[in-house]
């Protein structure tokens, strides 16, 4: 079973505060981006790299290979696999992954989303994707960063 510590969804990925506050919060050792576009873009592979702490492990799977290779994890490898959209999170769940828990970190407010919280919008796709985490029993949660406050999940359904 991998010791996937938090699944992280923040449309910027790995960036300052993924890097510096979340994985020594969680006290990860491997940082798993799960990414259809970035496992196969080594210049924004590169760029995250220099964002990660030097504690910590990268990697740039596929949503495929994530599914594919995730049960292979040594048990010394601490996750935090960080995704882009809920969409990819419902797709690496029901490919088998184990993820118990997802922080909501960043959406940004695109055309056709409307703002719920924050830094945090939605269109009636990811809404349904976060409806079928609930049924699957995985625990949401919106939160910035470990030092702030958690935002009422509600409001994602509202």
């Amino acid at each position: 079973m991998p010791h996937i510590l938090l699944t992280r969804i923040d449309n910027r990925l790995i960036h300052g505060q993924v890097a510096t506050q979340w994985t020594s919060y969680l006290g990860a050792n491997l940082i798993l981006v799960a990414n259809d576009k970035v496992s196969k873009d080594k210049m924004r592979q590169g760029l995250m790299d220099m964002a990660a702490p030097s504690g910590a492990q990268t990697r740039y799977f596929s949503i495929e290979k994530t599914i594919n290779v995730i049960h292979k994890a040594a048990d010394r490898q601490k996750i935090f696999i960080v995704c882009e959209n809920p969409q990819d999170v419902l797709r690496l769940v029901e490919g088998g992954v184990p993820i118990k828990k997802v922080n909501i970190g960043n959406m940004h407010m695109a055309e056709g989303k409307r703002q719920v919280v924050g830094v945090v919008a939605v269109d009636d796709d990811d809404v349904a994707a976060f409806k079928k985490l609930q049924e699957a029993g995985v625990e949401l949660e919106i939160q910035k960063v470990p030092t702030e406050g958690k935002e009422d999940v509600s409001k994602l359904f509202e």
